[in-house]
C-alpha cells in the first residue's frame, strides 16, 4: 500500500534545503568580500602585458604587488613598482574619488596601471649618460644588471631634477620602454607622484614554473 508523505516532513525538508542554499550563497559572498579586501588593501595581482620590463618581467606572467610596502616608507632606487599612470604617463587622464574607489575594489580593469623600475627619488639628479655610457644619479654612474641583454642604458640624453614627492622610473628593456624619458615635455615631466604608487612588485606568481622573488 502506497504511503503518503506527511506535510510536516515535506515542510522540514524544504526548510533544510532553504538553509543549505542560504548558507552556500552567504559563503560565496563572504569569500568575494574577503578577496576584494585583500586585493584592495594588502596584496594584489597584476598581469604583464608589454615587453618594457624584459627580461625581469615578460608578457603572460602575473606578479604579486604588496600594497602595504610604502605605507611607512617611500619607494627606493631599484624597486619595481606598480603605479596609476593618470596624470603622468596618461597626462590628460584625471582620476576622481569615484574612479579611485571603483579601482580599489577591482570593479574596473587595470588599464591605467604600469610596471616600471625606480631610478631616481625626490631630490635626485638623474642624467644620461656618463663617459662610459651609464645612467648617473647625483653624478654617480649606477650599475644596472637588470637591463635587457644588448640594450644601452638609454639612447636618449637627459638631465632631470626629481622634485620631492615624485619619482623617476624607467623600464628594464630600455629600447622599447615608454617611461619617464618619453614624457619630459609633458605635464609633470614624466615624474610619478608618490600618491599614485599602488605598491611594490614582489614576486612572479604565474606561470608556476617561473615563480621567483623580484625584489
Amino acid at each position: 500500500m502506497k504511503q503518503i508523505a506527511r506535510p510536516e516532513a515535506a515542510i522540514t525538508k524544504r526548510r533544510a534545503f532553504y538553509w543549505v542554499w542560504r548558507f552556500a550563497v552567504l559563503a560565496v559572498i563572504c569569500a568575494l568580500v574577503a578577496v576584494i579586501i585583500i586585493r584592495a588593501f594588502f596584496v594584489d595581482v597584476f598581469s604583464i602585458r608589454s615587453d618594457s620590463m624584459q627580461s625581469t618581467l615578460n608578457p603572460g606572467q602575473a606578479i604579486s604587488v604588496d600594497r602595504r610596502a610604502y605605507d611607512d616608507a617611500e619607494p627606493q632606487r631599484g624597486d619595481v613598482i606598480v603605479f596609476d599612470g593618470r596624470g603622468s604617463f596618461l597626462p590628460y587622464a584625471r582620476s576622481s574619488v569615484v574612479d579611485d574607489l571603483v579601482g580599489a575594489f577591482k570593479l574596473s580593469g587595470s588599464s591605467h596601471s604600469y610596471v616600471k623600475r625606480v631610478i631616481g627619488v625626490g631630490g635626485d639628479t638623474v642624467e644620461c649618460c656618463s663617459a662610459d655610457g651609464r645612467v648617473t644619479v647625483n653624478g654617480e654612474p649606477i650599475d644596472e644588471p637588470y637591463l635587457f641583454n644588448g640594450d644601452a642604458p638609454s639612447e636618449m640624453k637627459f638631465s632631470v631634477q626629481v622634485p620631492a614627492g615624485r619619482i623617476w622610473v624607467m623600464g628594464d628593456h630600455r629600447s622599447v620602454s615608454q617611461d619617464s624619458r618619453s614624457l619630459l615635455g609633458a605635464s609633470g615631466g614624466g615624474m610619478i607622484s608618490l600618491d599614485r604608487v599602488t605598491g611594490q612588485a614582489t614576486n612572479i606568481v604565474w606561470p608556476m614554473d617561473q615563480r621567483v622573488d623580484i625584489r
